[in-house]
């Protein structure tokens, strides 16, 4: 197995992916194929952080959708964790199941982190925003969730006119 990061670029064609919704039902990039995918990585269902961003999604999903692209959230949580979690705060977003991390891994998000002065292996909260081709065309690399969904919107609306 290599050590290697892989440090994506804009550009780069977004690497490819199937992995299953909450409904355990495979959902893959090439089906949003011609439409702007917001992609977002994000370590854990029903924690404040990633609750506060999926709810920030979800708040404004109808003019992402308006902008011709798609939410897709990610996180090593099971398809029944985004389940549980997508019935509690009423979410809209697609929610992806990557238990063994290896959608996660090729975007280069699974890394050490430090919370509390000790080093440990997690999902470093980040975006991409795919083009309509399967390219990369901007990365938010580590996400304050503040404001957030905000931002990948005006980025959105620059790159749709």
């Amino acid at each position: 197995m290599s050590k290697q990061i892989l440090e994506l670029k804009v550009g780069a064609d977004a690497p490819k992916f199937c992995l299953p919704d909450k409904d355990n039902k495979e959902v893959c990039l090439n089906d949003f194929k011609g439409k702007f995918v917001v992609l977002y990585f994000y370590p854990k269902d029903n924690t404040p952080g990633c609750t506060t961003e999926a709810i920030g999604f979800t708040g404004i999903l109808p003019e992402l959708q308006k902008l011709d692209s798609e939410v897709i959230g990610i996180s090593p949580d099971s398809p029944e964790s985004h389940a549980k979690f997508i019935e509690k705060k009423n979410l809209k977003v697609t929610l992806l199941s990557d238990v063994d991390k290896k959608v996660i891994k090729k975007y280069g998000k699974w890394a050490k982190k430090k919370f509390r002065g000790k080093e440990y292996m997690g999902v470093v909260r980040s975006t991409f925003l795919i083009d309509p081709n399967g390219k990369i065309a901007h990365i938010w690399p580590k996400v304050s969730v503040n404001g957030h969904p905000e931002e990948v919107q005006e980025v959105l609306k620059n790159l749709s006119k």
